[in-house]
């Protein structure tokens, strides 16, 4: 989870519990609740969202255009409570043919990825989805799903990093004013523990490019 930089003076970083972020809390004066769990952020990689087939043998123009997918309405959930966090993320996949004559089934190639903070690749599964046209029809749907588990001590801010986060400072206090989520240490070792679930269509590399410069 990425967290928006607050003021120490309004910040109180709750890591475990249900408070929802932006929500006031006036147990010790008045300040801002950011919740973190250990669930990965899920989201459709950029460029990979979509994917374009053409007719055997034509050039890559919109005349020759076969079918068009693209992968929409990602639902995720997420389960921290075994010895291992488990996320999910369900999506539809819908797709539109050019010509609508005879009964057709095409299979499309999708990827999940876990990303760790940010940059690092610790998995990746390729599945594939199975999209269904009768004769007649120009447009069909399908379901898929990416999965994955991620290591609860990964996910987990170090004891002194929560120590520095979450400390009661007073006014007249030194670093009173200041930021604690500013602090470079803080900010890496919350990099570090941030994960991502990232979904799209496996492409190859005539894909990607067409996808990028369209």
């Amino acid at each position: 989870m990425r967290i928006t930089a607050l003021p120490a003076s309004l910040l109180v970083l709750a890591l475990a519990g249900c408070a929802n972020d932006g929500e006031l809390d006036v147990s010790s004066g008045v300040g801002i609740t950011a919740t973190r769990t250990g669930c990965p952020t899920v989201a459709v990689a950029d460029g990979t969202g979509d994917i374009t087939l053409f007719a055997d043998g034509a050039a890559q123009t919109a005349d020759s255009v076969d079918i068009v997918a693209s992968i929409t309405k990602v639902r995720p959930s997420c389960n921290t409570s075994g010895a291992k966090i488990y996320s999910v993320a369900d999506f539809e996949v819908q797709a539109r043919r050019s010509d609508a004559r005879g009964a057709r089934t095409v299979t499309l190639p999708y990827f999940s990825t876990v990303v760790q903070g940010g940059t690092a690749v610790v998995a990746k599964r390729i599945g594939q989805v199975t999209v269904n046209f009768a004769d007649g029809q120009y447009r069909a749907q399908a379901a898929g799903k990416g999965a994955a588990y991620i290591d609860p001590a990964a996910a987990s801010l170090p004891p002194e990093i929560v120590e520095k986060i979450t400390r009661k400072r007073r006014p007249g206090d030194a670093d009173a004013a200041l930021d604690p989520l500013a602090d470079p240490e803080v900010r890496a070792a919350l990099q570090r523990a941030s994960f991502e679930l990232l979904l799209g269509f496996q492409l190859t590399e005539d894909q990607l490019r067409y996808n990028v410069t369209r």
